[in-house]
């Protein structure tokens, strides 16, 4: 058993949906930072899954319909939880982050519960509506959780996998990003951050403006 969870140390969840350019190279990279990497298909209709690389460290899981950011994660959660994995990091496939900086968040996890990548110390190249909407419920959220949140829509995040059986969100979609934040306050798990830089290039965003907003609007009620 011992041997068993030493090889699962640190896990990497990668969900994915149509990152048929990038997923491959995103994979690629993370592997030599992590035991293993879960790599969730939220049913694209690309040949994405087809850029998967074939390595003995990478699991694949896939869904034929789109579900939703939220239920990839639950999925890679769920196979994280059993693998007996210690830490788990959720990256986007997109490659907004950078894997080099999972020890990073690694180091952190000695005296935090969740780390979170924080991009708003350097905000020069991520676009306005971004910083705007960003900073917006980062302040909204800190008030309902009682907590300082620098960063709350980022994704790039560390996790003790002992904790998410007690944070599992219920929304489906991005929204699920700032559910995991309010569950994770009501336990007082520990919520610290790390700087990560910001990155944008041309990738077109999975998120539906309106639809995320009214995803926040129910996170802010539960």
């Amino acid at each position: 058993m011992n041997r068993y969870l030493n090889l699962n140390k640190v896990c990497a969840v990668i969900p994915f949906y149509n990152e048929s350019k990038t997923i491959n190279e995103i994979i690629t990279k993370t592997i030599p930072f992590v035991d293993l990497v879960i790599a969730v298909n939220d049913g694209s209709t690309d040949d994405s899954i087809n850029k998967i690389p074939p390595d003995e460290k990478v699991i694949l899981i896939s869904f034929k319909e789109n579900r939703g950011k939220g239920f990839a994660l639950n999925a890679g959660f769920a196979e994280s939880i059993k693998r007996n994995c210690v830490y788990t990091i959720t990256l986007d496939a997109d490659f907004q982050h950078q894997p080099e900086f999972i020890p990073s968040f690694i180091l952190a996890l000695e005296s935090f519960d969740i780390v979170i990548g924080n991009r708003l110390k350097d905000i020069k190249d991520m676009p306005a509506q971004r910083i705007i909407s960003n900073k917006l419920t980062s302040f909204l959220l800190g008030i309902k959780t009682k907590q300082k949140l620098l960063d709350t829509q980022c994704g790039f995040r560390a996790f003790k996998t002992e904790i998410l059986k007690c944070i599992i969100p219920k929304f489906s979609g991005f929204e699920a990003e700032s559910e995991i934040l309010v569950l994770a306050a009501r336990k007082n798990y520990r919520i610290g951050f790390v700087q990560v830089p910001t990155i944008y290039g041309n990738e077109e965003s999975k998120m539906k403006s309106v639809r995320t907003i009214l995803g926040f609007i129910k996170v802010m009620f539960i």
